[in-house]
């Protein structure tokens, strides 16, 4: 992945529709948005943290923002973040996403969904938001989300987010609930490459793919065509042993040829020793790149990173989990604030410092928030 210069915030998040009427706008939509953005990457995770925020630095953002009316309240950043139309406010995100970032061939793109789970509102038995993020894994950016509707799942969702993705020659890579022929498709059209979880969501498939890789294995693989791969690392009194067998041979599967381009399978077996304790798991995956173990090894190492590399970044590093804005589209709203701020701070590079760590220094360093900002 080629990082180009950033783009002002303003060239690309300056044309949203301002959802408030004309009598009460006090302070610029764009300014709001920035301060926001400011905010959550110093730390803040609540509109009084961002009100907070701006008062604190009113001086130093004043060089850098209009601010007619000086730092606006949290109420002003709550009720413009619960009325901001998402659909548009992620398009924006898409097109700022593009500016920074050119994906290489090959590139793992994973897509995987995470629970806003304070969003739950009992008062009005509001389903908690859950948000489907496409994640470049060499680069660390989120290259879009897309909300699930609370009337579905994941299946809906992935669809909508990989057609407003640029995903020319990448291999998409999707946990079981992503596992569907229509996905498959839809991924190839965009030419690309699809490694998709496979389970018993496809039981046909699936024991079909178990009872292969069962046959080969009681015989050692012997005069069976395959490729394999394996890996160990260690560390922290670890031991974690990683397996990887593909096979190409897929035209007897069942409905194999209802699967775009589907031109093998894998199985991976993980083994992990700590303690005297062993774990072993074993998983399967469809996918329409030829067999090679080495490849399609990385492409899964590198779909289970998105859970450290991501979700848990967000939940320790900007308690995603516990924010409780719940009102109208404000929690999907905020959560794009969020990934417009983790992939400001993956992309500063000139400091060694985890994405907490680099908050902090934000916070405490008005130079270093503005190199985050236009680099």
């Amino acid at each position: 992945m080629k990082l180009k210069p950033k783009g002002k915030l303003s060239d690309h998040f300056g044309e949203i529709d301002d959802p408030r009427i004309e009598r009460t706008k006090r302070h610029k939509l764009i300014d709001i948005l920035t301060i926001a953005i400011l905010a959550v990457i110093c730390g803040a995770d609540s509109w009084v943290g961002m009100e907070s925020f701006g008062q604190a630095k009113q001086s130093w953002l004043n060089r850098i923002l209009e601010l007619p009316n000086g730092i606006p309240s949290h109420d002003t950043f709550a009720r413009v973040f619960a009325r901001l139309n998402p659909e548009q406010f992620q398009a924006c995100f898409l097109t700022w996403v593009r500016s920074l970032v050119r994906l290489s061939d090959g590139e793992v793109i994973a897509i995987d969904g995470k629970t806003l789970r304070q969003s739950y509102d009992p008062a009005d038995d509001k389903a908690a938001i859950h948000m489907v993020s496409a994640w470049a894994t060499a680069n660390r950016l989120v290259l879009g989300q897309r909300k699930v509707d609370t009337k579905s799942n994941e299946i809906t969702a992935i669809p909508l987010l990989i057609k407003v993705l640029e995903l020319e020659g990448c291999i998409v890579t999707i946990d079981a609930m992503g596992c569907q022929k229509q996905i498959a498709k839809q991924i190839i059209e965009r030419n690309a490459d699809y490694v998709l979880a496979l389970k018993d969501n496809q039981g046909n498939l699936f024991a079909d793919v178990q009872q292969i890789f069962a046959h080969a294995q009681s015989c050692n693989f012997a005069d069976i065509e395959h490729s394999f791969v394996q890996t160990v690392e260690k560390g922290h009194g670890r031991v974690e042993i990683r397996r990887c067998w593909t096979l190409g041979q897929v035209e007897y599967l069942v409905d194999a040829e209802k699967w775009e381009q589907f031109a093998s399978i894998g199985m991976i077996q993980a083994e992990r020793r700590l303690q005297g304790r062993i774990e072993r798991e074993t998983r399967y995956y469809i996918s329409s790149l030829t067999s090679d173990a080495a490849r399609l090894s990385q492409a899964v190492r590198s779909h289970w990173l998105v859970e450290n590399a991501l979700h848990w970044v967000l939940d320790l590093a900007f308690v995603e989990d516990t924010c409780r804005v719940r009102k109208d589209c404000a929690p999907e709203n905020l959560a794009v604030v969020r990934h417009i701020a983790l992939n400001l701070l993956s992309q500063e590079t000139s400091l060694k410092l985890g994405v907490k760590n680099k908050r902090l220094r934000a916070g405490w360093d008005e130079d270093y928030l503005l190199k985050i900002l236009v680099g």
